[in-house]
């Protein structure tokens, strides 16, 4: 192409700084490959050929497409374009994750998340077989495979109705909390998971009188009278602003969680999020207030 828009070997070389000889063969290698002629030498410069000219439209495009290809991928570098797959609990989508999302969006506009949930298989198995780059997981992990960054500890409170919470104050036994009917999640969850491991460690045994797979039923559920629940703190507080009475239980039930990834390069835009979240632990060790 430079040939052509310098017409002559000798100023398109000067012009992409190769040596006239070496120009002057590419040139001949490409018309072999090519089985024809694509100029014509006419004193001491040269013009396209027929085939020369049908093949320049084809050879811009192909320039253009380059050229393309270099700014995406110099966008995608800066984080300025690109997706970013990640994985959550419903829970942990809700906090810490959507405060955290929410900031890198406001940092890297151009960049597409995709949040899935990870259903039975949890966080670190989608991380593992690369279904999603950084996951957000319960602490600690079974294996040592995947890099952790934590994110701290996460407060799940006890949400019950006005009837239910007449007889408690701001802070209750748990003992006393789990004497009453519970709304629960299924086995094999992780609000489930802290809540079993927390009565068993109180010597107590909760009656759950609803299980439900549906965790945004659960609020509703305890607001009309079905049981109390426990649930993370910042659904505990959507919960209250609907009504509900919250108690913190003595002992605490706390879970902590963090990122994982695969110990393997990252792309520019989970690098970005992963050190975004640690400068939010690093100002105020409390991963989940909105970073601006």
């Amino acid at each position: 192409m430079a040939v052509v828009d310098f017409g002559g070997f000798t100023r398109a070389a000067t012009a992409v700084r190769v040596a006239q000889p070496s120009l002057s063969q590419s040139v001949r290698a490409l018309e072999a490959e090519l089985g024809v002629e694509l100029f014509h030498r006419v004193g001491r410069g040269v013009i396209p050929s027929d085939a020369g000219w049908a093949f320049v439209g084809a050879a811009r495009q192909v320039l253009r497409d380059v050229a393309a290809l270099r700014d995406s991928v110099a966008a995608v570098r800066e984080v300025m374009a690109g997706t970013l797959d990640l994985v959550a609990l419903p829970t942990l989508a809700v906090d810490p994750l959507a405060p955290l999302i929410g900031a890198f969006r406001r940092r890297h506009p151009g960049v597409v998340v995709r949040l899935v949930d990870p259903g039975e298989a949890g966080p670190a198995a989608f991380v593992r077989r690369g279904d999603a780059e950084v996951g957000v997981a319960e602490l600690p992990l079974a294996g040592t495979d995947l890099i952790v960054v934590p994110l701290g500890d996460q407060e799940l409170l006890a949400v019950c109705s006005a009837a239910d919470g007449a007889r408690f104050g701001t802070d209750a036994p748990l003992a006393s909390l789990a004497a009453l009917p519970l709304v629960a999640t299924p086995r094999g969850t992780s609000t489930r998971g802290v809540l079993d491991a927390a009565l068993a460690s109180a010597g107590v045994e909760g009656m759950v009188v609803v299980e439900v797979d549906q965790r945004e039923a659960v609020v509703p559920l305890v607001l009309a009278g079905a049981g109390i629940s426990f649930v993370p703190e910042a659904q505990a507080a959507g919960a209250a602003y609907q009504g509900a009475v919250v108690v913190r239980p003595d002992p605490p039930l706390v879970r902590s969680i963090g990122l994982v990834h695969r110990d393997r390069p990252l792309s520019p835009a989970a690098r970005a999020l992963l050190a975004l979240a640690e400068d939010n632990l690093a100002e105020d060790d409390q991963p989940k207030r909105p970073v601006m």
